[in-house]
């Protein structure tokens, strides 16, 4: 039986069914681990990009910060801090299309720096860039690149029109060819269906991506976005599920708007497949505390322990 005929006869399932077969998959392919992650917004706002749901735009009006690079003694502390609340890996997030010249290779200086003081795996998201911008940030000791597709091929221009989805593959494949691991997904409820979120899914799949990160949409002012009404708890859990299922063997991670979409039913996401989240705070929107985030994680291991 093919994936796809697989994917028709999981679809047909209840939502409790679909659940506990996410939750046996994910404890057979990965047993009992969560992994946590931890970013920090390096370069901020002022993003040539006009993706719909995000405040770091150009084009809208969000007052979300604007700042250059920041220094080494501050992503240094902001490391440290992370391997501090337990994640097993730090990013460099910038904004822009994709970040050039005397900024890249100051972010090579940075994973450098954090490997070497912090002893913590260091991702970065520094948009599109090529196979030799990858092997340069390789050589400085990153291990993993970050790179959402955001949603299906055939959605996509309907978040954003200043680049495509093809650039997005490509950039994926590019860090692949310069042997970095990659992190990849997207986010759930910009108004898209649930075949679109499934696509993704086979997409990520195709290209044998190492982590997938899961986003919910926190409807951001100033964003055309703003107004998006809520995607529903009952298809993000079955989305996740359906991912677990498509996606066996990878981590399955919750990030920004898992504490406002899911609220009381945060707990029923790692029941449904999902096994590691950011932890610390995302771009511009906090997060939990992360004291609060650990004991989630005890809870939820002794849960998988049974």
């Amino acid at each position: 039986m093919g994936i796809v005929d697989e994917l028709t006869q999981w679809r047909a399932m209840s939502s409790p069914e679909l659940m506990a077969l996410a939750l046996r998959t994910k404890l057979a392919n990965r047993g009992c681990q969560f992994s946590l992650c931890s970013i920090i917004n390096a370069k901020s706002g002022q993003c040539s990009e006009d993706c719909r749901f995000c405040a770091q735009s150009a084009h809208f009006t969000t007052g979300a910060p604007v700042y250059p690079l920041l220094d080494k003694a501050q992503v240094l502390s902001a490391a440290w801090v992370a391997k501090k609340n337990g994640a097993g890996h730090f990013s460099l997030v910038t904004s822009g299309r994709g970040l050039k010249g005397r900024d890249l290779a100051q972010v090579a200086v940075l994973v450098e720096a954090i490997r070497q003081e912090v002893d913590i795996a260091v991702c970065a998201s520094l948009g599109i860039l090529n196979r030799q911008d990858f092997v340069m940030l390789k050589e400085a000791g990153m291990s993993r690149y970050h790179h959402n597709l955001e949603s299906s091929e055939s959605f996509f221009p309907r978040i954003a029109t200043t680049h495509t989805f093809a650039e997005r593959v490509d950039t994926i494949l590019a860090a692949k060819e310069a042997g970095l691991e990659v992190c990849a997904g997207g986010i759930f409820g910009l108004g898209e269906t649930e075949d679109d979120r499934l696509s993704m899914a086979l997409t990520l799949r195709s290209l044998d991506v190492d982590s997938v990160p899961i986003n919910v949409l926190i409807p951001l002012p100033g964003t055309p976005l703003a107004d998006q009404h809520p995607i529903s708890v009952f298809d993000i859990l079955r989305s996740i599920a359906l991912y677990r299922l498509l996606l066996p063997a990878i981590p399955l991670r919750l990030a920004a708007g898992r504490e406002t979409a899911l609220q009381d039913f945060l707990s029923s996401a790692f029941l449904a497949g999902a096994d590691g989240m950011m932890i610390g705070g995302y771009l511009t929107e906090k997060g939990r505390l992360p004291e609060m985030d650990l004991r989630f994680v005890q809870m939820i291991r002794e849960l998988w322990q049974g």
